[in-house]
């Protein structure tokens, strides 16, 4: 078997990246005297009757690689629908959907894939694709049996001490996380004081139309924030206004404004003195 030059180069370009930064539950075993003598090994997916499980997937590279997919089957027994007794596979990848842009790791990732999700309709294993079919638990029951026996070391395969890149970089994320937490956060210090009121101002609107008077003034209670004044009485002679000889002021239940009672005065001393006047005219003419 001879291979091109360029292909060599490339199946030794993948497998070294495979072994730096191998995919969750994938790993490769190469042999040093045969570089071409490729060994997959799957871990058993969770949640399926093959977890606990390592399976062996074998590579044989032809001329025709990578027009052509290389030749794939499973050196580990496995109870699959889609995995004939003899350990040939089923897959469309490795069949009419292969590309020539497609490798090993995309080979054995479909693989691990198909241990998840079985498909009964193309059945390389009947007996296998009969019970997924009828009998699920059955199926189940089956294919952890064999899986048991032929594919459960007493010790996990060394190749997975590597960890995937999946993992490594979640232990990437969680160390600095940690340490961005860890790390102190510097705080300035805030002012601080003794009281904090906010006082808010206080408008006052002026009212178009003076306020209504309150009760009090229209009882005649004199309130202690306004001093009152006598007015005098507009029942007293003019006279006894003009004299300056006052009569006693009384205090009405309605008082009288200063402004009306002082007109009221002038009225009175007018009228008063215009009186007099013809008096003395009307004598004059007597005489």
């Amino acid at each position: 078997m001879s291979i091109t030059a360029a292909a060599m180069r490339r199946i030794m370009r993948e497998l070294t990246d495979l072994r730096k930064g191998p995919p969750e539950g994938i790993r490769i075993q190469t042999n040093e005297e045969d570089m071409l003598d490729v060994t997959g090994i799957i871990e058993g997916p969770e949640g399926t009757p093959y977890a606990g499980g390592y399976f062996k997937v074998k590579f044989k590279f032809t001329e025709e690689f990578p027009a052509a997919p290389p030749k794939c089957w499973f050196a580990t027994k496995i109870f699959h629908p889609n995995v004939s007794n003899t350990g040939e596979i089923c897959v469309n990848t490795l069949k009419k959907d292969w590309k020539s842009t497609y490798g090993i790791e995309h080979i054995l990732v479909t693989v691990k894939c198909l241990l998840i999700y079985p498909n009964p309709e193309s059945a390389l294993d009947e007996e296998a694709g009969k019970l997924l079919l009828e009998n699920y638990s059955s199926y189940c029951d089956r294919a952890k049996l064999i899986t048991s026996v032929h594919a459960t070391p007493r010790k996990r395969p060394v190749e997975f001490d590597t960890p995937s890149v999946s993992s490594s970089s979640t232990q990437e994320g969680t160390s600095s996380t940690s340490a961005k937490i860890s790390a102190p956060t510097p705080t300035s210090p805030t002012p601080t004081s003794s009281s904090s009121t906010f006082t808010l101002p206080i408008v006052t609107r002026k009212s178009a139309s003076p306020a209504p008077p309150s009760k009090s003034d229209k009882e005649g209670v004199v309130s202690p924030s306004k001093e009152r004044h006598a007015s005098p009485s507009p029942l007293g002679t003019a006279d006894a206004n003009v004299g300056g000889k006052a009569g006693p002021v009384t205090m009405s239940m309605a008082a009288t404004p200063a402004v009306t009672a002082t007109k009221a005065v002038k009225r009175a001393a007018t009228g008063g003195a215009a009186t007099g006047a013809e008096k003395r005219k009307k004598a004059l003419k007597r005489l």
